[in-house]
């Protein structure tokens, strides 16, 4: 029989990160399954972009383990983590300023964990029209959501199994916001698995499967878009709505 674990990308169990002597996540299980889209919700301050930094390895847990695809990758190099098919979009977008959109993006390609090679460089472009716009620009000549955009296709041009979106319109322009939007949904849509993370959780749970909410470095919510919807009060709590 197969074990449900199998279809498991990312499975962490028990996970503690510190920062010198402060105790940030404090026995964290989260996992990724394929196909899936999580949201991961909290104030800030409350451990969201430690978790992520810990699933990618740019931070190491003093106790638990990451599991991806079903091997231990706990306290393995993020580079080791991206080649098993997780590509991250880190808050702040870490895009190379000196190098020009198009070799922010050709730098990246390669095919997937698979074989697959879905997201080609003309996919992205087609994708992001405005960066098709703009492709002998250096990454400092964009705007704030054009470097977004940027870090996104980028992300895409490593064909992923699961994309990590740590704050994914943070400080952009609700036009901008929207296109960000749309291209979560489309790439839900082809079956790549998102973690997103991002302040308005009205977007997240219209697409989301399922939904994290940390609170101290602690897990006080776990359910479906739909569950969560349904409660004014937790959302009030948690999320300060």
């Amino acid at each position: 029989m197969n074990s449900p674990t199998q279809n498991l990308l990312i499975d962490a169990r028990g996970l503690h990160t510190y920062y010198g002597q402060s105790h940030v996540l404090r026995g964290i299980d989260f996992r990724v399954g394929r196909g899936e889209t999580i949201g991961l919700m909290g104030r800030n301050g409350m451990g969201k972009s430690t978790l992520l930094k810990t699933l990618m390895g740019l931070v190491k847990p003093r106790g638990g383990k990451v599991h991806v695809t079903g091997r231990d990758m706990t306290g393995c190099a993020p580079y080791e983590i991206a080649q098993l098919g997780i590509a991250y979009v880190p808050e702040g977008r870490g895009i190379f300023p000196n190098l020009s959109v198009v070799e922010n993006l050709r730098m990246a390609a390669r095919p997937g964990t698979r074989g697959q090679r879905d997201w080609t460089y003309e996919r992205v472009l087609e994708t992001f029209p405005r960066l098709a716009e703009r492709l002998s620009h250096g990454g400092q000549q964009l705007s704030g959501g054009e470097q977004q955009m940027l870090t996104i296709g980028r992300a895409l041009m490593t064909n992923p199994d699961v994309l990590i979106l740590d704050e994914a319109t943070e400080g952009l322009a609700p036009l901008i916001a929207r296109d960000i939007w749309r291209i979560c949904a489309l790439i839900r849509e082809t079956g790549i698995s998102s973690v997103i993370v991002d302040k308005n959780w009205k977007h997240v749970t219209q697409l989301t499967d399922r939904n994290v909410i940390l609170v101290k470095g602690e897990i006080v919510y776990e359910g479906t878009s739909t569950d969560l919807q349904s409660k004014p009060g937790l959302l009030s709590q948690h999320l300060g709505v």
